[in-house]
């Protein structure tokens, strides 16, 4: 072999090495581009934290106009579409925040309050009766998962919109009541989704979700088999245990299946002690990968 023979053949292995090189990048590039992303329930519990400190999420503060914004940031740089719905109820300006991440027509509606209750009118201490809930559980713990279930979800998996509902925790306050935002959202849709999954008060520690009595029966069967075929059934216990006004409800009225997943139970529920100290990563991450299942076995529908 001359000189030039082996100039030629050593080039040609280099290229074709070269070649298997960009190849084997490539195909590990995709394959972890490919591989599903897991909910990161220590996140999940370091965006409650973010809440808390922003203040009580009171409508009308600073501190409610602030977490609008870090929604907002967070869904958009997750690759969702983010629309804030104005309305007004009562007197009250309503900001319902909703995020979607296609044209398509959601066909599951996840939900979370990201109000704060104004009064601590639970709390042991009457001293503290007046002042504002700090609302790790209430309110924040469902923003968190929603926010988590944003970064995690696959993007062929079936239509999904987020929904974070404003003034809902002010009832039995004069001037105030109960799901203002929600049943503003409701009057406004003008597509019917086939599901309403909401999350309230699910970070406590030990959690409790008893199924709620105003859910759909078949809907709420298949979440709580989902959790118990996961290993969490000492958590989701299969009764019914309480009927309860919350933001499904408006939905539930206008004939969508919906399901409320709430720990009504958690003790420090309207109290100043509902803090960063009293919710855990575990309990979120336990309904972040609850759902992010049950969404993963729901099919689409055709149009």
């Amino acid at each position: 072999m001359t000189k030039r023979s082996i100039v030629i053949y050593l080039s040609i292995i280099g290229l074709l090495l070269a070649l298997a090189l960009t190849w084997y990048v490539r195909a590990f590039i995709l394959d972890q581009s490919a591989a599903p992303v897991k909910f990161d329930g220590q996140r999940a519990y370091a965006d409650a934290q973010t809440q808390v400190a922003f203040g009580p999420r009171v409508p009308g503060s600073n501190a409610h106009a602030k977490i609008l914004d870090w929604m907002q940031t967070e869904l958009e740089s997750a690759g969702w579409q983010v629309e804030i719905q104005q309305s007004e109820s009562m007197g009250r300006p309503i900001q319902n925040l909703v995020a979607r991440r296609s044209s398509a027509a959601p066909q599951i509606i996840l939900g979370a309050h990201y109000d704060s209750r104004i009064r601590a009118d639970r709390d042991p201490d009457p001293a503290n009766r007046t002042k504002p809930v700090p609302g790790a559980n209430d309110g924040a713990s469902g923003v968190a998962i929603l926010l988590g279930l944003a970064r995690t979800l696959p993007q062929d998996g079936i239509p999904v919109e987020l929904v974070f509902f404003d003034v809902e925790d002010n009832g039995e306050i004069p001037g105030w009541d109960w799901i203002l935002g929600s049943t503003a959202f409701v009057q406004k849709m003008t597509t019917k989704p086939q599901a309403m999954i909401l999350v309230d008060m699910v970070g406590g520690a030990n959690p409790k979700f008893y199924m709620e009595g105003n859910s759909n029966a078949q809907l709420r069967a298949s979440i709580w088999d989902t959790a118990k075929k996961m290993g969490f059934q000492e958590a989701f216990i299969p009764q019914v245990k309480y009927n309860i006004l919350d933001d499904h409800l408006p939905f539930v009225q206008a004939g969508i299946p919906s399901v409320d997943i709430i720990d009504i139970d958690y003790p420090f529920w309207h109290t100043t002690a509902d803090t960063p100290e009293n919710i855990s990563p575990a309990s979120l991450q336990m309904v972040g990968d609850v759902l992010l299942k049950w969404l993963s076995q729901q099919k689409p529908q055709s149009n």
